[in-house]
């Protein structure tokens, strides 16, 4: 039991700020913790984190209104997430699912096909992790990995390319036909900024690991790129499901920017829960809790 109504209200408050910091944890990685700036320049960056963070956490109720709607709804939502190597994809995803219920919005990330997989229909692999009725997938790249990745670096021949492209408006008119609404974004960095990117992760051990040896491959053929997302982003808007372009060099704007604008596509409207009222605990006379055996409890080292 708690003290007071006061000790109540400190104990929620504090799990309030604790969900919070989770945000800030994550905002330190993009800081250079080691720059040293003037004054009026702290003062700058104060105020544009107290705005970015007041705009993340508005827009985030309402990715938490968009949910429940969803889930009142049946509505089936897909989003697709394509971009350069360190764009700022995951970024966004992040915080688009920190505060969504993982059984309603889930991310699909898939690894290289395996040998099996190849001989399969392309977009079979992909087709089984789209949305049932009142849920919210999230691709970190998609089936568009053929007009990039597969297609710059080898992985296949260009009348498999070809088939690609003449083949997937058809399949997205399908899932767009199914009930399925489908948005797609393109995370645009430029050339500098990308390689400040690469070598911010060269040199945190903590980022390291996000980078692979194609990832370095691909910024030595960025003008390979160029060239396939152009024809790409060409061939592939169609008005069933648009590609819709995210200016990336800064990674707070574009992640405003990015969720404002996927809720503006969608025709949620805030669902009325009903009131909740934590029931009282039953509470039996003879009840004793049992002593935990000391050392299976995790060392208080903090």
């Amino acid at each position: 039991m708690f003290a007071s109504s006061d000790d109540l209200f400190r104990r929620v408050s504090d799990d309030l700020l604790d969900g919070y910091d989770e945000e800030l944890e994550m905002e330190i990685e993009d800081r250079d913790l080691h720059e040293e700036v003037d004054a009026a320049e702290a003062a700058r960056r104060r105020d544009d984190r107290r705005t970015y963070f007041r705009e993340l956490f508005r827009l985030q109720a309402e990715l938490v209104k968009l949910q429940d709607w969803v889930v009142h709804t049946g509505h089936k939502l897909v989003v697709v997430f394509e971009g350069r190597d360190a764009a700022g994809k995951g970024g966004v995803i992040k915080r688009i699912t920190q505060r969504l219920n993982p059984r309603v919005c889930r991310v699909v990330a898939l690894p290289a096909p395996n040998d099996r997989e190849r001989t399969q229909w392309y977009f079979q692999r992909y087709v089984t992790h789209l949305p049932a009725g009142g849920e919210i997938v999230l691709f970190d790249r998609s089936w568009y990995n053929r007009a990039g990745v597969e297609r710059v670096m080898g992985f296949c021949v260009d009348a498999q390319v070809e088939a690609f492209f003449r083949t997937v408006p058809e399949f997205e008119k399908m899932l767009v036909n199914s009930g399925i609404q489908l948005v797609k974004y393109w995370f645009s960095i430029s050339d500098e900024e990308q390689e400040a990117r690469f070598l911010g992760r060269i040199h945190d051990p903590l980022k390291q690991w996000k980078l692979s040896p194609m990832d370095l491959e691909s910024r030595r053929r960025w003008e390979l790129y160029t060239k396939a997302k152009e024809e790409m982003l060409a061939r592939t808007n169609i008005p069933e499901s648009p590609w819709w372009v995210v200016p990336a060099d800064d990674k707070k704007k574009a992640r405003l920017n990015c969720i404002h604008h996927l809720l503006s596509r969608i025709p949620y409207h805030e669902v009325e829960r009903p009131g909740i009222t934590l029931p009282e605990r039953i509470r039996h006379e003879g009840y004793r809790r049992h002593q935990v055996p000391g050392e299976i409890y995790v060392p208080s080292v903090y």
